[in-house]
């Protein structure tokens, strides 16, 4: 039985990874979690300076999901290179570096900093808003991530990865704009722009007004895009958006995924990432498949 992906010349041992924001770089799970039996992990977004994030309240629990308006705090590139990137390399995982920035220059430094680093790949959150364009996401109009993607692959050492919005019209002209611009990788899909209101108070649940949401509310909308772009792309696919089991991960898989991300999932339940890959050796075992391009994208 081999669970091995490889994607973009780099092998990983099974599938499964964690989502961005939701694992920080490991730290905090690795009492919970044995890192070495990750494909990789993804830490939180990281710019070329420190975030401070949003005001609180930041976090809302939802039917099934939660809301989130954290702002992608982080300490900064020179703090991660020191602190983190040296933790994250005495675990045998593949390395998966996200980063974000306000404006392309941004981007780049990080990407610059990073480049002679021991990590295996660089995860591109486009769901930051640009400023020189009015503040709409880069991931929301082609051009601009067409142009950032050309941009970062120039300067980057490792394969990239575009993490894809959701909150667009159509998210195969997004996946394609990505594609011809050089991305090596896409991720798919980030939270969906939503709101709660407290009726109590009269007033937002969020400081922020709008937050990010996540969970298993959102699975069958990640599947449906991840299955479309999966028929629009020729490069390979990491999905995510609500896997809460080894079932959810094997969905996604089916529908074209070459990799699956854990997100949410981590604040319930901090032992999901590994019994998702308990349970997919399961169902191969149980179904006799001897290796994972078997179903990957097995439905049509």
């Amino acid at each position: 039985m081999n669970t091995k992906i490889t994607l973009a010349g780099v092998t990983f041992k099974n599938p499964v990874m964690t989502a961005s924001g939701t694992f920080g770089s490991g730290m905090e799970y690795a009492e919970f979690v044995d890192l070495n039996s990750l494909g990789a992990v993804v830490t939180k977004g990281v710019a070329n300076v420190p975030w401070e994030g949003n005001p609180t309240p930041r976090i809302q629990e939802t039917y099934g999901g939660m809301l989130n308006a954290i702002g992608l705090q982080n300490p900064g590139i020179d703090v991660f290179i020191e602190r983190d990137i040296p933790f994250l390399k005495q675990y045998d995982t593949r390395i998966i570096v996200n980063v974000c920035g306000r404006s392309v220059s941004d981007y780049i430094e990080v990407v610059e900093k990073l480049a002679d680093q021991p990590i295996d790949m660089l995860e591109i959150n486009v769901s930051c808003p640009n400023v020189k364009h009015g503040g709409i996401a880069f991931g929301q109009d082609p051009r601009c991530l067409f142009d950032i993607t050309k941009e970062i692959k120039a300067k980057a050492k490792q394969p990239i990865i575009m993490k894809l919005s959701p909150n667009v019209t159509d998210i195969t002209e997004m996946a394609r704009a990505a594609e011809a611009a050089g991305s090596d990788i896409i991720s798919l899909i980030n939270t969906i722009t939503a709101m709660k209101i407290d009726i109590h108070k009269k007033t937002f649940a969020l400081a922020n007004k709008t937050g990010g949401l996540s969970g298993p509310a959102i699975k069958p909308i990640a599947v449906r895009m991840v299955y479309q772009v999966a028929n629009a792309v020729k490069i390979p696919i990491i999905g995510m958006g609500g896997i809460a089991c080894a079932e959810d991960a094997i969905e996604f898989l089916l529908a074209g995924a070459s990799g699956i991300a854990i997100g949410a999932m981590n604040f319930v339940n901090p032992y999901t990432t590994v019994e998702v890959v308990k349970g997919i050796e399961e169902y191969m075992c149980q179904y006799g498949i001897s290796s994972l391009t078997e179903i990957i994208g097995a439905v049509k």
